[in-house]
């Protein structure tokens, strides 16, 4: 590996970690909120297309190439804005662990979706790893029936899903411009979930939540996930996206006490390792 290689290299593997670890928070943010989900997500939407204004203003002036012809930026804006009202409302429903364990399978649905609609073979070893998940979220989200938390699991599996549909989109159109997906994925979520929300009548520290995700904590690990594409494969980004799932049920229990039920603890270490001895094997080159 050259100088040059190894300076890309880690310049996208300190890219996806500070994205990572900055969306990490997610789950912790919406829990001291503490408000109900349409609300956390009409702010959050509207926060985030607020955020993405200036850059897509610098983009327009840089370059007269038009991104809003691209055929992927509605289908990407739909699907993010999907999946992130969707985790917003599992956070508020479930627990953050059950919610960040089911979502860790989101790049299995990728590789899914790719062999659908991008023709790109999907290997037996990702089929494996497949079906083990599919084990491992079943096994967790047994904790929660019965306990009033299913439908904040099911909607995990449906964001779980979204952003699987979201990278396949990103991989057929490597051309998409990030703030002009995030700042339309914003706007439909902010409308969607006004129908549902009192936005104007939350408790004064929740805005500073609110605002705090909004306009800093999502657009930057957004971005930065975005921009660790250029320096490393697929398989390493979806491999440091892993670590959420083990950060962000430290974080709630170390600041609200919020403990992980055991079920999916066990879920969630099964599905940690199949994903880990997945990607690396993509490393190691297997054909299998």
């Amino acid at each position: 590996m050259t100088d040059l290689q190894s300076s890309q290299k880690l310049r996208g593997v300190l890219l996806v970690a500070s994205g990572v670890l900055i969306i990490s928070f997610d789950a912790l943010l919406v829990r001291l909120a503490a408000v109900d989900g349409w609300n956390v997500s009409f702010w959050r939407g509207g926060f985030m297309a607020l955020s993405m204004v200036p850059l897509c203003w610098r983009n327009s002036l840089k370059t007269k190439t038009a991104t809003t012809n691209c055929k992927g930026l509605w289908p990407a804006a739909l699907l993010m804005a999907i999946s992130t009202l969707a985790l917003v409302l599992s956070f508020t429903m479930t627990k953050a662990a059950n919610a960040v364990v089911i979502l860790s399978a989101s790049p299995l649905f990728a590789a899914v979706f790719s062999q659908l609609f991008l023709r790109e073979k999907c290997l037996k070893k990702t089929w494996l790893a497949i079906f083990i998940c599919i084990g491992g979220v079943a096994w967790d989200m047994s904790g929660s029936n019965g306990s009033g938390n299913l439908t904040g699991d099911l909607l995990a599996v449906v964001s779980a899903i979204c952003i699987g549909g979201y990278f396949t989109i990103y991989r057929r159109y490597p051309e998409l411009s990030p703030p002009s997906v995030i700042i339309r994925a914003g706007v439909m979520m902010a409308l969607t979930a006004l129908t549902f929300a009192t936005p104007f009548t939350l408790p004064l520290i929740s805005y500073g939540w609110l605002m705090l995700a909004g306009l800093v904590q999502m657009p930057a690990a957004s971005l930065l996930m975005a921009a660790s594409t250029r320096y490393l494969p697929a398989a390493e980004v979806s491999l440091f996206l892993l670590l959420e799932t083990i950060l962000a049920p430290i974080w709630v229990w170390l600041v609200i006490g919020e403990l992980p039920p055991e079920t999916t603890l066990a879920g969630g270490i099964l599905i940690l390792l199949t994903l880990i001895l997945h990607t690396l094997a993509g490393f190691w080159g297997e054909k299998i």
